[in-house]
């Protein structure tokens, strides 16, 4: 289905940066998660954005 293709493109980056083996507890995985979501909104350029994050990528179309 074409509507599901985003989100499982994302879960699909989001197992590739979350080191969730290594958490112990629930804290730790909600730790991670956070931490993996800041990093892949603001830190992590993407080619189907104009090599923009997604943060940077918002506030230029909010801008046009």
């Amino acid at each position: 289905c074409w509507d599901n293709a985003p989100m499982e493109g994302f879960f699909g980056h989001f197992k590739d940066l979350a080191e969730y083996k290594s958490c112990e507890n629930l804290a730790e995985v909600s730790a991670e998660v956070n931490r993996v979501i800041e990093e892949y909104n603001n830190h992590r350029y993407q080619w189907g954005l104009k090599k923009m994050t997604p943060v940077q990528y918002r506030s230029h179309l909010l801008a046009a």
